[in-house]
C-alpha cells in the first residue's frame, strides 16, 4: 500500500515530485503504481487539508497533478483556464502547469468512456442512473449523454430544493427501477476499508429488472459488492480500475504534451490488475491447494498464505482439537475472521480450507480482491485422512464431495482440472490467470 507524502508547505514540493495526485485521504490510492507503468517520471501522493489547497496551487511548484476527492470542483476557481470538457462537466481531475498558467482538464471523461467500451455496454437509447452527485457523477452523466443515453438521472441521498434538474432521491430511483438499463456508482460506498457495503441491493433479480449492466468507479477492492451482485445475476459489470488506467494515460499525455496511446491503457490496466489481484485456491481437502499454492507463489513471486495454517496459529491448537473441544461452529468463526483479514490484502496466493466456500461471506470477501480458482480433482484421486475431521473416511469424503462440488463451481472464476503434476498445474494457473 502506498503511504501518502507528508503535507508539503506551499512552495516547498521537492523538485523530484513534479507530478502527483492531490487529495485529502490517499492511503488506498493506486495512482503512484499506475503512473509508474505509463511514464518514466516521479509521481507522488500529496495529501492536503482544505485550508492548504489554495496556497499549494498558488505556489505552482509542480508540472502536472491529478485531482481526486474532495477537490475536483474546489480547484476550479483557483485555475487560470479550463478545457471545454472540464467546463461542461464542472469538475477537474487533471491540472497542467504551463509556464505558471494553471490549466484544468477532465481526463475522467476519457477514462469512463474507455470503461464503457471495455465492458461492451450499449448506451444509445438506454435509461441510466448515476449514484452520487460529486465530480465523478457529473463526469459519468456527461459521457452517458454524449454517448446517446435516452435519460440520465443522478441520485442523491438528500437532494435539496436547489438540486440540479437531473438529481433525484434514492426513493425516486426505487420508483424508476423497472425502467433503468444501466447503473453507475460514483460514490465511495463499498470502498475499502468497508468493502461489504453497497449503495443499493442488487442481489434479487426483482431489483432493477431491466438492468443490462453495472459499473462502479470503486477500484479498491477490484470488485465491489455491487459488482459481484451484478455478476451473480449474469450482468456485465466492472469496477473502476480500467477507468483509472485510461484516465491516467490521458493525464500523463497532457502532462508531457503528447497524444494519448489507447493501447497503453489496456496494458497498464492488465499489469496493475495482475499485480493487485490475489490468486485464491478453493477445492476439496487433499486436492492439492497448499502444494500447488506454494509452487504458484514461487512462480509469481508472491507471498503464500494457507488459511488453515493461519487458523491453527490463531487458535494455538490443531484443527482436529478445535473440532473436538469447541465444535465446527467455533472453527468456522475463526476461519471467517481469518479469511476476512487475508482477503483485504492484495498480491497474495491464498490456499483456503476445504469448507471455506460454505459461508457466502467468505466467498464474497475472497472474490472482491481475488481470482477464485477451483482445483477440480476427481473423487477417486482424493484421500480420506484422519487429520481432517470431516473427511476422515471414504464415505464421509464422498458425501462431502457431493455437497460441496456445486459450491466450488459457483465460487470459481476459473476451474482447472487438478489431475496434472503440481508444478505443471501451477504454471498453467499462472498463465490462465493473466489472460
Amino acid at each position: 500500500m502506498n503511504a501518502p507524502s507528508p503535507i508539503p508547505p506551499p512552495g516547498l514540493l521537492p523538485a523530484a515530485a513534479r507530478f502527483g495526485l492531490l487529495g485529502e485521504h490517499l492511503a488506498h490510492s493506486y495512482s503512484r503504481e499506475l503512473h509508474a507503468l505509463v511514464a518514466p517520471y516521479h509521481y507522488e501522493l500529496i495529501e492536503l487539508p482544505p485550508t492548504a489547497l489554495a496556497p499549494f496551487l498558488a505556489a505552482r511548484q509542480f508540472r502536472g497533478l491529478n485531482v481526486t476527492i474532495p477537490y475536483k470542483q474546489a480547484v476550479i476557481p483557483l485555475l487560470d483556464d479550463l478545457s471545454p470538457t472540464a467546463r461542461a462537466i464542472g469538475a477537474v481531475n487533471t491540472i497542467v502547469n504551463r509556464d505558471g498558467h494553471l490549466f484544468g482538464d477532465n481526463t475522467d471523461a476519457a477514462g469512463f468512456a474507455a470503461l464503457l467500451h471495455h465492458v461492451g455496454l450499449r448506451v444509445q437509447g438506454r435509461r441510466c442512473i448515476v449514484l452520487g452527485t460529486g465530480g465523478t457523477s457529473r463526469t459519468a452523466a456527461y459521457v452517458l449523454r454524449r454517448e446517446g443515453a435516452a435519460r440520465v438521472f443522478r441520485v442523491s441521498r438528500a437532494p435539496g430544493p436547489t438540486a440540479a434538474p437531473d438529481v433525484i432521491s434514492y426513493a425516486d430511483a426505487a420508483r424508476l427501477h423497472a425502467d433503468v438499463h444501466l447503473l453507475v456508482n460514483t460514490t465511495p460506498v463499498g470502498m475499502f476499508p468497508r468493502p461489504s457495503a453497497a449503495p443499493l441491493d442488487l442481489s434479487a433479480p426483482s431489483a432493477f429488472p431491466a438492468l443490462e449492466g453495472v459499473l462502479d468507479v470503486v477500484y479498491h477492492p477490484l470488485r465491489s459488492r455491487l459488482v459481484l451482485d451484478a455478476l451473480r445475476r449474469g450482468l456485465p459489470a466492472a469496477g473502476g480500475l480500467y477507468m483509472l488506467a485510461a484516465q491516467a494515460v490521458h493525464a500523463s499525455a497532457l502532462f508531457r504534451d503528447l497524444p494519448p496511446d489507447p493501447a497503453l491503457a489496456d496494458s497498464a490496466w492488465r499489469a496493475l490488475r495482475d499485480q493487485k489481484r490475489n490468486l485464491v485456491l478453493v477445492g476439496m481437502p487433499s486436492s492439492g491447494k497448499s502444494t500447488v499454492g506454494r509452487l504458484l507463489a514461487d512462480l509469481a513471486h508472491r507471498p503464500f498464505l494457507d488459511t488453515d495454517a493461519l487458523v491453527v496459529a490463531r487458535a494455538g491448537r490443531s484443527i482436529p482439537q478445535i473440532f473436538a473441544t469447541d465444535g465446527e461452529p467455533a472453527f468456522r468463526q475463526l476461519e471467517r475472521e481469518t479469511l476476512a483479514e487475508v482477503a483485504a490484502r492484495d498480491g497474495l496466493v491464498i490456499a483456503t480450507g476445504g469448507g471455506a466456500v460454505l459461508d457466502p461471506r467468505n466467498v464474497e470477501a475472497l472474490r472482491q480482491n481475488g481470482l477464485c480458482i477451483f482445483l477440480d480433482r476427481p473423487l477417486d484421486l482424493l484421500l480420506a485422512t484422519s487429520d481432517r475431521p470431516l473427511s476422515s473416511s471414504l464415505d464421509a469424503l464422498r458425501r462431502l464431495y457431493a455437497d460441496r462440488l456445486p459450491l466450488y463451481r459457483a465460487a470459481a472464476d476459473l476451474v482447472v482440472s487438478a489431475t496434472r503434476p503440481p508444478a505443471e498445474l501451477a504454471a498453467a494457473i499462472l498463465q490462465e490467470s493473466r489472460a
